[in-house]
């Protein structure tokens, strides 16, 4: 049995907060307006959100172009300065709602516009993988190489369904 609460930086893995203290990791995901997977990047399942999104915005391989800026909606959990100074640098407008402001009730004109959703689908496309619902590997990197494997699959699975739509 393994140590509880052990570092895991090496493993990326952390003790998960929502189950029990046992040791998880999480996948951090940035998509396009689609849901198709743009870069991905794991940690222990105790990070903060925010913590990893430098390394998710480096991950990326597509930025957008200098003279065109690109928007980015994140939930509350970046709602933080240097996350705003951080999508500044990368040259995206960020869309974040106020975290200290209550949450205004459905159909209401200021309530921020639920973009969560995109992202969940396309963790649950990655689920779809058994590989990944479980994560069985003791090495991050092995674990990483599965996760962008499925990625590439989800990608080519996505652009084949639109080339079969547009012909």
């Amino acid at each position: 049995m393994g140590k509880r609460g052990a570092e895991g930086v090496a493993e990326e893995t952390g003790s998960n907060p929502t189950d029990r203290g046992k040791a998880g990791s999480k996948r951090h995901l940035l998509t396009d307006q689609k849901g198709i997977p743009l870069s991905v990047v794991i940690s222990g399942a105790n990070r903060h959100d925010m913590k990893k999104l430098d390394d998710l915005l480096e991950a990326t391989k597509l930025y957008p172009p200098l003279d065109v800026r690109q928007n980015l909606c994140l939930d509350r959990g970046y709602d933080y300065a240097e996350c705003r100074m951080l999508l500044e640098d990368f040259g995206y407008i960020a869309h974040i709602p106020d975290k200290s402001k209550p949450v205004p009730a459905p159909g209401d004109p200021k309530r921020h516009p639920p973009k969560r959703w995109i992202v969940e689908v396309s963790h649950s496309w990655f689920n779809r993988f058994r590989r990944l619902l479980i994560r069985w590997e003791k090495l991050s990197l092995c674990y990483l190489g599965f996760v962008q494997l499925a990625a590439c699959l989800i990608i080519s699975r996505k652009l084949i369904s639109n080339s079969l739509l547009l012909s």
